[in-house]
């Protein structure tokens, strides 16, 4: 369906935190082959500002500040690997990038990431059964996915589309924030306060 309201083309580019440039780069053009494409100094010593091409026309930016807090596990992005762990973080936070890849490269791409050193999932073959996956594709799949993390935890995935989207995929009542635990509004708070 297309956007009566505005012309977007997709994903200009989500800017993401790094705790080291040049370990970004080695990871983001080095191990996944995105170039880089723009770099930035900002003004006053504020840090740094690099862009990625991660294809299609969009890309992955990551800025670099000099006074910037290190990341928290569970807070800040998931502490596991989706199927390893718990996939809470905070609310704002971003919890995943996924990058598309063809269908029939996915089971190779996984390969080269696990060739390459990385550690990755199981592959999920994402379907509306019980549990939300599958032990084999089949025609209900809708998402094929791995999921990764680059140096400073922040959880990625190869993912791929398997069948186009009807209207009976929408089909769930949104959740409130009435909806929410009393641990879940809080704990950022406790966190916090741990940390005092």
């Amino acid at each position: 369906m297309p956007n009566a309201e505005f012309e977007l083309g997709g994903i200009n580019h989500l800017a993401l935190v790094s705790s080291d440039m040049r370990r970004t780069i080695d990871f983001y053009s080095g191990v996944l082959g995105m170039p880089l494409i723009k770099t930035i100094d900002l003004p006053g010593n504020m840090g740094q500002h690099f862009f990625f091409d991660c294809g299609g026309g969009d890309c992955v930016a990551f800025f670099w500040f000099p006074d910037a807090p290190d990341g928290v596990p569970g807070v800040s992005a998931p502490r596991h690997l989706p199927g390893q762990g718990e996939l809470l973080s905070a609310v704002g936070s971003m919890n995943h990038v996924a990058f598309h890849v063809p269908p029939e490269k996915f089971d190779a791409y996984r390969q080269r990431l696990i060739d390459k050193g990385v550690e990755v999932s199981p592959v999920l073959n994402h379907d509306d059964s019980k549990y939300q996956v599958a032990a084999e594709v089949h025609p209900g799949v809708f998402v094929r996915s791995v999921y990764f993390q680059d140096p400073d935890g922040i959880l990625l995935e190869f993912a791929c589309w398997m069948r186009e989207f009807t209207d009976a995929d929408v089909s769930h009542a949104p959740k409130t924030a009435a909806d929410r635990t009393g641990a879940g509004r809080t704990g950022v708070k406790e966190h916090d306060a741990a940390l005092a």
